[in-house]
């Protein structure tokens, strides 16, 4: 099983980025994915969510309205679109899987290795 997260790098605030989580070995439309992050020194934290069929998504209240979650099950892939980036944002970003329900804890099947994404004020 891999889930393969890029799309990170370095935005200036104000700015956006647009991660992607390529998922392998994995029945991926069978699975609830989910976006979490770590902050330097802080402990990981929920950001978004979305169930195998994309029918219902979750947010972080951090995160409403900035960020949108999405997926491509014919592609394997799945997507977080952020918008209107701040300094606070910044942090590793993985991505999960969850066989039954949606990933809104840390308990999941499945993690990604983190894409790095830099918001410079």
């Amino acid at each position: 099983v891999q889930l393969q997260a890029s799309g990170g790098g370095l935005v200036q605030s104000g700015g956006s980025l647009r991660l992607s989580c390529a998922a392998s070995g994995i029945p991926f439309s069978g699975y609830g994915m989910g976006w979490f992050r770590q902050a330097p020194g802080k402990e990981r934290e929920f950001v978004a969510a979305i169930t195998w069929d994309g029918d219902s998504v979750y947010y972080a209240d951090s995160v409403k309205v900035r960020f949108t979650i999405s997926r491509d099950n014919a592609k394997n892939t799945l997507y977080l679109q952020m918008n209107s980036l701040k300094p606070e944002d910044t942090a590793v970003y993985y991505c999960t899987a969850r066989r039954f329900g949606v990933p809104v804890t840390s308990k999941n099947d499945y993690w990604g290795q983190g894409t790095l994404v830099t918001v410079s004020s």
